[in-house]
C-alpha cells in the first residue's frame, strides 16, 4: 500500500515537472517569436511554394506508414497474428494520442491497449514497444555523427545563443537529477520484466534489420521534409547536416522534462539549425512550427480509432476490479 502511494506521488511529481518544463519551453518559444517578429516569420513562410508544403505532408504520411510497418514486423516476428491493417490502426491511434492527448494518455499506452484488445500476449506486446523505441533510437544514433561534430566545433554554439549559454541552461535541470535517477531505475526494472520476450528478437536478426529498414525510411522522410522546407525558404544546408542536426533535436526531446517535447522540440530545432546549421533564425522558427503542424496533421486519421481503444481499455480495467 505504501509503495503504491509512493509510486502515485512520484508519478504526480514527474507529471508536474514535465508540465513545468513544457510551460517554460513554450515561454521561451514565444520569446523567440516576439524577438524575431511575426512579420519576418510570415515572410519566410510566404517563400515556400505550395507544392513543397504538399510534398512535406505526403512525406510525413509515408513516415507514419513506415513507423507502422516497423511495429508490424516486430509483432509478427514475436509470434503475434497481426494484420497490417490492425498495426496501422493501432499505430495511428497512438500517434494521435501522442500529439493531441499528451497530458492524459501516451501513444505507447494506446498502442499497448490496442494490442491487448486484439488479444495479443501482454509481455510480447510490451517488449515489442520497447524494441520499437530502441530501434528508432539506434537509427537516429547512426546519423548523429553527421551533426555532432558541427555542433561541438561551432565557435558560435556557446556564445551567440539568443537565450544564453546552452550549457548554463542545462545546469538549471541539475535539481531534477534525483527524479531522473528514479525514472532510470524504474526503466531498468521494466526492461528486466520483459527480458525473456526481448530474447525473441535477438534470435531473429532479419526481423531487426527489417525493422531498422523501416526506421531509415521514416528518418529519410523527416530529413527530406526539413530539407524541402529550408530549400523553399532559400536556405543553403546539406541533406546529411539536416539529418545529423535533427538527430540532436530528437535526443534532446527524449529528456523527461516536457510533455511530448512540446516547446522543447521547437526551441531546440530553431537554435540548433540557426546556430549550427547556418539557416536564418526566422527560417528555423518557421521550419520548426511547420514541422510540428505537419506531424499533427499526419496523425489525424488516428482520431477514428482512439475512442474504441480507450473504451476497450476502460472495460478491461473495470473487469479486472
Amino acid at each position: 500500500m505504501k509503495e503504491t502511494l509512493m509510486n502515485g506521488v512520484s508519478g504526480r511529481s514527474a507529471f508536474l515537472v514535465r508540465l513545468f518544463g513544457t510551460a517554460l519551453a513554450l515561454v521561451l518559444l514565444f520569446y523567440l517569436l516576439s524577438q524575431q517578429g511575426w512579420g519576418e516569420i510570415a515572410a519566410a513562410f510566404s517563400k515556400i511554394p505550395y507544392w513543397r508544403l504538399a510534398l512535406a505532408i505526403g512525406l510525413m504520411f509515408i513516415s507514419r506508414l513506415a513507423v507502422s510497418g516497423r511495429w508490424y514486423v516486430l509483432l509478427r516476428s514475436g509470434g503475434m497474428d497481426v494484420s497490417l491493417g490492425q498495426a496501422l490502426r493501432v499505430t495511428f491511434a497512438g500517434l494521435f494520442a501522442t500529439n493531441f492527448l499528451p497530458t492524459t494518455v501516451g501513444g505507447d499506452v494506446i498502442r499497448l491497449a490496442g494490442a491487448l484488445q486484439l488479444r495479443f500476449d501482454a509481455a510480447v506486446s510490451a517488449a515489442s514497444l520497447i524494441v520499437d523505441r530502441l530501434i528508432g533510437m539506434a537509427g537516429m544514433a547512426m546519423v548523429l555523427p553527421f551533426g555532432l561534430p558541427s555542433f561541438l566545433q561551432s565557435r558560435q554554439a556557446a556564445g551567440s545563443w539568443p537565450l544564453g549559454d546552452p550549457y548554463l541552461m542545462a545546469s538549471y535541470a541539475a535539481p531534477l537529477g534525483k527524479l531522473w535517477h528514479t525514472a532510470w531505475e524504474k526503466g531498468l526494472r521494466l526492461v528486466r520484466k520483459v527480458l525473456a520476450a526481448l530474447s525473441l528478437w535477438l534470435k531473429q536478426p532479419r526481423a531487426l534489420l527489417t525493422a531498422l529498414f523501416f526506421t531509415w525510411v521514416h528518418m529519410l522522410c523527416l530529413f527530406f521534409i526539413l530539407l524541402t522546407l529550408f530549400k523553399g525558404m532559400d536556405q543553403a544546408i546539406s541533406f546529411w547536416l539536416v539529418g545529423g542536426l535533427y538527430s540532436l533535436v530528437y535526443f534532446v526531446t527524449l529528456m523527461p522534462f516536457s510533455i511530448n517535447g512540446y516547446g522543447i522540440q521547437e526551441v531546440s530545432m530553431t537554435l540548433i539549425f540557426s546556430t549550427v546549421g547556418g539557416v536564418s533564425m526566422e527560417s528555423g522558427l518557421t521550419a520548426a512550427l511547420l514541422f510540428r503542424t505537419i506531424m499533427m496533421l499526419a496523425s489525424l486519421p488516428g482520431a477514428l480509432f482512439v475512442p474504441e481503444l480507450l473504451a476497450g481499455a476502460k472495460a478491461r480495467a473495470g473487469a479486472a476490479r
